[in-house]
């Protein structure tokens, strides 16, 4: 296995947000990149959320849930996966991101921060959080998929997904970037996707993926098998979390999921695919919200 390493924060043309620190979590499995926000001065600490992006994304798409979740007694730390971003991964070699392995990423990111968890995955990062709990959820005291669905994405999106795997197969990082920029939203597969700052900064980020990330994670979105059965045995509580449109994953089959999984259940009015970029602060508030209805060992009724 390829243990990745960071680049340093110190480097990193993609600052933190204020009160939040960058560096590199060292962990069993390598180094990731990580974006870290204490809970305010003066407020009561609650809980701390580990916080997985989706395909295409990094750390920086939670950027604007860290302020009000720290304002409500969260800790947030938001990852960079292997080969996303500010996390090193091989570049040819897709064997590394796997599912399982990735999922295995992500206990050692839970193990390395030492404290009971609020696992947040949005989109893929939800799919691979959910591989996660089911290999261990003992380091978890809730898990909220965020915009991330049961099994294999739409119809719609695997042609995304399809046209962007030939284009990596023939195209430079910086070609294929270019065309990203003519495919438009939404942002799950690319796009000038509504984000944490300036086009340059979502171009470095595009050149800081690695290609078999892209291609292998990509490739699982679109044949990922629905396992709600199995993460409804978990004794966690669970909360899914959309926008009011999805293109990625529709509505009503969020909806079927939660009631599938008795999850808590929160629909952000006027948000798509992205709620946490779309109307961050409604977003934080429904984690907050949920968060604070458990009981302090996460265990409990669901719904």
């Amino acid at each position: 296995m390829t243990r990745p390493t960071s680049t340093s924060a110190a480097s990193s043309p993609f600052p933190p947000p204020p009160g939040a620190r960058a560096y590199a979590l060292s962990t069993a499995r390598g180094a990731f990149a990580v974006v870290d926000s204490p809970a305010a001065a003066g407020v009561e600490p609650r809980g701390v959320a580990l916080l997985l992006p989706g395909f295409t994304g990094s750390k920086e798409d939670f950027h604007l849930l860290h302020g009000p979740l720290a304002a409500r007694g969260y800790r947030a730390v938001a990852v960079d996966g292997r080969g996303q971003n500010e996390s090193d991964g091989p570049a040819e070699d897709q064997s590394p991101y796997s599912r399982a392995e990735l999922a295995r990423d992500v206990l050692a990111q839970a193990a390395a921060l030492g404290t009971p968890l609020h696992l947040v995955g949005h989109s893929l990062g939800g799919q691979i959080a959910r591989a996660a709990v089911l290999l261990d959820h003992s380091p978890f005291v809730s898990f909220t998929l965020l915009a991330s669905g049961p099994a294999e994405i739409s119809e719609s999106q695997k042609l995304r997904v399809k046209l962007l795997h030939d284009a990596l197969a023939g195209m430079s990082m910086p070609q294929v970037w270019e065309a990203i920029l003519a495919m438009g939203p939404p942002e799950e597969v690319g796009g000038p996707a509504r984000g944490f700052g300036s086009v340059e900064q979502m171009r470095l980020r595009w050149l800081n993926h690695k290609p078999a990330q892209l291609l292998a994670t990509g490739r699982e979105l679109c044949t990922e098998p629905d396992r709600v059965a199995e993460l409804a045995a978990v004794p966690l509580p669970f909360h899914v979390l959309s926008g009011a449109r999805d293109d990625t994953w529709p509505v009503t089959v969020l909806d079927e999921m939660a009631v599938r999984l008795g999850a808590h259940r929160s629909v952000i009015p006027g948000a798509e695919h992205s709620p946490n970029l779309d109307r961050p602060e409604p977003t934080a508030f429904a984690l907050a919200d949920f968060w604070d209805g458990l009981p302090t060992d996460g265990s409990g009724p669901r719904g």
